[in-house]
């Protein structure tokens, strides 16, 4: 049985606009940390191997804030990233914005990567 949609009179008395949840589901499966072949989409390399290398990047700098927590991001064929910690545990990652919540799972315990004291520890690696 579907039901009606309830009336969107309130969010128009509050001065809220309202939107469909659908659009964020036809929007598209890409996630903002993504690149894409489209010019000004997300990135501006549009050939693969630009791609590529920007994907690369995130990898290197999400694996130096995994390293403290010994953890590692790896690619999945451009399609996903596999997390793996120190003992063996892994875990298939679809984006960037659920790293660190898989982080924590498989660690069993809070995951900071804006800690302050993981900060000042990594700007004093860099010299």
């Amino acid at each position: 049985m579907i039901l009606p949609a309830a009336p969107l009179v309130n969010a128009k008395q509050i001065g809220r606009t309202v939107m469909c949840a659908l659009c964020g589901v036809l929007g598209g499966s890409e996630h903002w940390t993504d690149a894409v072949a489209r010019p000004g989409v997300f990135t501006s390399n549009t050939d693969a191997a630009s791609r590529r290398r920007e994907r690369m990047k995130r990898v290197t700098a999400a694996n130096r804030v995994l390293s403290h927590y010994r953890m590692n991001l790896a690619d999945w064929q451009g399609t996903a990233f596999v997390l793996s910690t120190a003992t063996g545990k892994t875990e298939i990652v679809d984006n960037l914005a659920h790293l660190w919540m898989a982080a924590e799972r498989l660690l069993g315990r809070s995951c900071d990567p804006l800690d302050e004291e993981l900060i000042a520890l990594m700007e004093r690696e860099l010299g």
